[in-house]
């Protein structure tokens, strides 16, 4: 059995991405890691950031408030049916959404003073070819900052999934294991100085969430809320029930009073031009 998705967000083909599920199921997440990503590309007032895949636009939101009102913020994605254009506090004058792949952006060399990527990287193709068009962009001496998921068992709200969902589907692991791919520090620290950037950093960055219950973690799954959750829908009823059961058991270990209490940890790769 395989998968065929659209790039960007994971949306099957010819369908929308569900802004909603995928906030319930990334997004209640990654939005906890955002401060961390635009403190380390040391974003200032005044400043022209490019957001690369930039999906819902959530850190592109964030860094409107860091550029002032002479800034600009361009959120540069790959698939034009993700929904920043409509993201709520994206309708601003100083913000500006492009589609344009991020191995090959369509910008000029030298045109941003920041360059930020949450939770996009891992999924290119090529992440070296990412880095170095980063760096093309950015003028001398600033700085690109990414963020991407450490290992399966750090991030265990996807990693579990990931690892359930390999045993049915044992010929896509790699595929399924994508979201983890750069979540190893010397790797990440290698893959940045390879693109010709200096004074790289790679930091550990951990946040607590709480998800209602079981079900309520759920839910984007069904709703088929990124790639894991479309290789879930793939599989047949009977496999699915299990895999949804297999998961609630392994997802045990992290319950109070019927609350999921989980931790992420993410790394955070920058780099100066």
């Amino acid at each position: 059995m395989s998968v065929t998705w659209e790039p960007g967000m994971h949306a099957p083909h010819g369908r929308r991405v569900d802004g909603s599920a995928y906030a319930q199921y990334i997004g209640r997440w990654s939005r906890l890691f955002v401060p961390a990503l635009l403190a380390a590309a040391e974003i200032r007032d005044g400043n022209r950031v490019l957001d690369v895949a930039t999906g819902t636009g959530e850190a592109a939101q964030l860094a409107l408030a860091h550029v002032g009102e002479s800034g600009l913020v361009v959120g540069s994605d790959i698939s034009p049916r993700c929904s920043t254009r409509h993201a709520r506090g994206l309708s601003d004058a100083r913000f500006l959404a492009v589609v344009s792949d991020g191995r090959g952006l369509v910008f000029p060399d030298a045109t941003f003073d920041a360059v930020i990527c949450q939770l996009g990287l891992m999924f290119f193709p090529d992440p070296a070819r990412g880095l170095a068009e980063f760096r093309r962009v950015l003028r001398p001496g600033c700085r690109a900052a990414v963020c991407v998921i450490s290992s399966p068992d750090r991030a265990p709200m996807w990693g579990i999934l990931a690892e359930t969902l390999s045993g049915y589907l044992s010929d896509q692991r790699n595929a399924l294991h994508l979201s983890f791919s750069l979540g190893n520090v010397p790797q990440l620290e290698r893959l940045i100085g390879e693109a010709g950037f200096r004074d790289v950093r790679v930091t550990r960055e951990t946040h607590q969430g709480i998800v209602g219950s079981f079900d309520e973690y759920w839910a984007p799954i069904e709703a088929g809320a990124g790639q894991m959750s479309q290789a879930y829908l793939a599989l047949p009823e009977p496999s699915r029930r299990a895999v949804r059961e297999e998961v609630r058991a392994r997802l045990t270990q992290f319950e109070s009073e019927g609350r999921l209490v989980m931790s992420a940890e993410m790394l955070i790769g920058s780099g100066r031009a």
